[in-house]
């Protein structure tokens, strides 16, 4: 990710997301294909993009999640991130 943007710096997310789809939302198509991973893969580059300060890493991936949440119900929610009830 930040070789490719080394010289070619990312466009601005548009906030709030219009569509789940992430390059309607003004992220390249290298980019959204760049998250297009497994979840638990997603989570740790969030953690990694936020320890190692990449402001534009950390606001490509946690598109990616609100992408993977925008227009769910609660149940489907938490389907999608394996999450048991209210509590956990």
């Amino acid at each position: 990710y930040c070789k490719y943007h080394k010289d070619n710096a990312p466009e601005e997310i548009q906030k709030p997301l219009k569509s789940t789809n992430l390059i309607e939302c003004g992220v390249s198509e290298w980019d959204a294909e760049y998250v297009n991973i497994e979840q638990e893969v997603l989570f740790e580059l969030i953690l990694a993009a936020n320890y190692l300060d990449i402001k534009s890493l950390l606001d490509l991936t946690c598109a990616k999640v609100a992408s993977m949440i925008k227009g769910k119900n609660t149940e489907e929610i938490r389907k999608q991130f394996n999450i048991v009830n209210d509590f956990t």
